[in-house]
């Protein structure tokens, strides 16, 4: 059974924790529920950007997303939004 989309939402930002990595794909965000399809996984975290809990980076080639204090901390600089 999928996860509601505020549990969804509280998967998302826990990874974008976690992970070793501090710009995720949104591929990297579907196994946060493994019963959600892609759309609904791209709009929950879509929705955190505009809630100001993620953020949108780009490589130049590539958008993925990050919290705004591991771009600060790992990075050393704010990413693009």
């Amino acid at each position: 059974m999928a996860l509601s989309i505020e549990d969804l939402k509280l998967a998302i930002l826990e990874k974008a924790t976690k992970s070793p990595k501090p710009q995720l794909y949104i591929k990297d965000f579907y196994e946060c529920d493994a019963d959600a399809k892609p759309r609904v996984v791209k709009n929950a975290a879509n929705d955190l950007v505009k809630e100001g809990k993620l953020m949108f980076w780009s490589s130049g080639s590539t958008t993925m997303y990050a919290l705004k204090s591991r771009i600060k901390n790992e990075e050393g600089a704010e990413g693009v939004n």
